[in-house]
């Protein structure tokens, strides 16, 4: 009964986010190009990715230590169902740390620095490691809400970079390390790894940007995404995971670098129709 709720909870929220993202574009103080201009928009709009971008070193040193335990983390499919769409298998991985309330402690504990820093991002909603393993392809797919916009920081990149890509509508895109992607993941976007490097993002949805009163109906819509039964079962599972994850670190010997962090300095148009594409409540 609890999966035909989860399931139910996502055709009625698609159906009900689908006609609210019209209303969206119109009030959106930031456009509504598939791509947001790094050097204007973001700049403009979203000041904290320079905080980010300085920090990604530290960033990197606790992504490093967390890879070591690869294997161990998490499917995205596992934690999010609905990815199941989009991916079956163990080589698009996921570390999280926040998701529409919920603050994974544990995990926060392991990586305190990149914790505190998206703490400190206005209208960060979600914030996780994606780890994208070699030759993985995501396939297409649309975010289910313009309500919020998607962040990538670049903090792991295959040295063949221009093979390691995402197509956002009729765009594509490269990542670098250290620097930021803003973008709509409303408009249907496709990632390829034809590489044989490992790439890791910092990936945070933050609220979008919207003009009164639409900003305040959009703050309703993204607190009702963070009790739906949806989200609820997300989280449920990611506890479940979090369990095994701890227990298969007490148990390793010699103990693990994990349970101590790093210290780093003090820092101050409207989308297309989705058709018959998948929809996907994360996914890249």
């Amino acid at each position: 009964m609890w999966s035909r709720l989860v399931d139910l909870t996502i055709l009625v929220g698609e159906w009900l986010l689908d006609r609210c993202d019209r209303f969206v574009a119109r009030a959106s103080l930031i456009g509504n190009d598939p791509i947001f201009d790094t050097r204007t928009v973001v700049t403009a709009a979203f000041p904290w990715h320079r905080t980010l971008e300085a920090h990604w070193p530290t960033i990197r040193d606790e992504l490093d230590e967390l890879l070591e335990h690869r294997d161990a983390l998490a499917n995205f499919q596992d934690i999010s169902t609905d990815q199941a769409s989009i991916t079956d298998d163990d080589r698009w991985k996921t570390y999280f740390l926040y998701g529409f309330g919920f603050r994974a402690d544990a995990n926060c504990a392991r990586c305190p620095e990149t914790a505190r820093l998206v703490a400190s991002v206005p209208g960060m909603k979600t914030a996780m490691f994606s780890i994208l393993a070699p030759g993985k392809h995501i396939p297409a797919h649309c975010g289910p809400y313009k309500g919020v916009v998607r962040y990538h920081l670049g903090v792991k990149v295959p040295r063949d970079r221009e093979h390691c890509r995402i197509r956002i509508g009729d765009r594509y895109a490269t990542w670098t390390e250290g620097e930021s992607l803003l973008f709509d993941d409303t408009y249907e976007h496709e990632v390829w790894n034809d590489t044989d490097d490992e790439r890791v993002v910092l990936f945070l949805d933050v609220i979008r940007p919207l003009r009164f009163p639409m900003n305040v109906v959009n703050a309703f819509i993204v607190w009702a995404i963070g009790v739906s039964p949806f989200v609820t079962d997300a989280k449920r599972r990611h506890r479940e995971w979090e369990r095994a994850f701890e227990s298969e670190l007490a148990s390793a010997t010699p103990p693990t670098p994990l349970a101590t962090g790093r210290s780093a300095p003090d820092a101050t148009e409207s989308a297309p129709r989705r058709g018959a594409t998948s929809r996907s409540s994360c996914g890249e």
